[in-house]
């Protein structure tokens, strides 16, 4: 969704305030494409600072399904949106100053909002996702989510030299 900024860049200096529909549907990076199925109206204030420089203000809600990353179940994982970003159209992103924030989501006199979120959610996404604290992932020889249950696999992942000491235990086990 685009958000036009031409009174906030022209001489009267207005306000703009708008309230949009996120029209992103999913969030796609490299790694895969994560459907997004529930979101709120984003609510925008664009001020102007001096210059070229503006105050962009953005609020929303969304969830996103990620998998677990050990047992591969859809995870819900909320986003709570609230940012503030400070960007100068006079300078190129190459040569911002520390407190100025990038101003690729700005294009001429539009902003494009979903661009804006796409970045805000990839600053937020977590570097872990588990559906629970204590999942215990799937199998892996058969692929078995041992969430729902054991498999009768042999863990081959164990080291070959401990296998004594494995059958001692497998032998003298108490019941």
């Amino acid at each position: 969704m685009l958000i036009n900024l031409s009174d906030v860049l022209s001489e009267q200096h207005k306000t703009v305030e708008d309230t949009v529909q996120m029209e992103m549907n999913e969030f796609s990076v490299k790694y895969g494409e994560f459907p997004i199925i529930s979101k709120e109206p984003v609510h925008v204030i664009a001020e102007h600072v001096k210059g070229r420089e503006l105050q962009i203000h953005a609020d929303t809600k969304l969830c996103v399904l990620i998998p677990c990353d050990r047992c591969l179940e859809d995870v819900q994982q909320e986003f709570e949106l609230n940012f503030i970003k400070h960007v100068d159209l006079g300078v190129s992103d190459a040569d911002l100053r520390e407190e100025l924030d990038e101003s690729n989501f700005i294009n001429g006199y539009h902003l494009d909002v979903d661009k804006m979120l796409y970045n805000e959610i990839l600053i937020g996404w977590p570097t872990k996702v588990l559906c629970r604290e204590d999942c215990k992932g799937i199998c892996n020889v058969c692929g078995q989510n041992l969430n729902m249950g054991t498999c009768g696999c042999e863990d081959t992942g164990l080291d070959p030299r401990m296998s004594v000491v494995r059958d001692l235990f497998k032998n003298f086990k108490e019941v």
